[in-house]
């Protein structure tokens, strides 16, 4: 059980997913497990839900927490039901970490020349070229 108290539904959906699921695959030593949405809603007494409940199970949080990776998506095509069933692969902590570095690199690199931008009076620049781009438009 984790320390805290889950702080929304999509919180109280992963703590119990990991603490009824995936803990207890980890110690079984398996390398994949399947979890159904609809069971998962049960057990949870939840209420027209289930969005929550595919979204909860499918996030980057619970898989990155987790170190999962999505192996299938079963269920219908609009993948919102009770029947639909989530298989995850244990992807093992330093691949999990690989993808983070790389998102975090990224994360940094968004954005970098932002103020170099703005500096330069980017955006007055932007709103300049659109417009001529507009007129040029409305002369044809």
């Amino acid at each position: 059980m984790h320390a805290s108290a889950p702080s929304s539904d999509s919180d109280l959906v992963r703590q119990h997913a990991s603490d009824k699921y995936i803990s207890a695959a980890r110690r079984r030593g398996d390398k994949t497990i399947s979890i159904h949405v609809g069971t998962v809603h049960k057990a949870l007494a939840l209420n027209n839900r289930v969005p929550l409940v595919c979204a909860a199970l499918g996030s980057k949080k619970f898989l990155t927490e987790h170190g999962l990776r999505i192996v299938s998506k079963t269920g219908p095509p609009s993948g919102q039901s009770t029947t639909v069933t989530f298989t995850y692969e244990f992807v093992g902590k330093q691949q999990v970490d690989v993808r983070l570095s790389r998102q975090e690199a990224w994360n940094r690199l968004r954005g970098s020349m932002k103020d170099v931008f703005a500096e330069y009076g980017g955006e007055a620049y932007l709103r300049a070229e659109r417009a001529s781009f507009r007129d040029a438009d409305d002369e044809k």
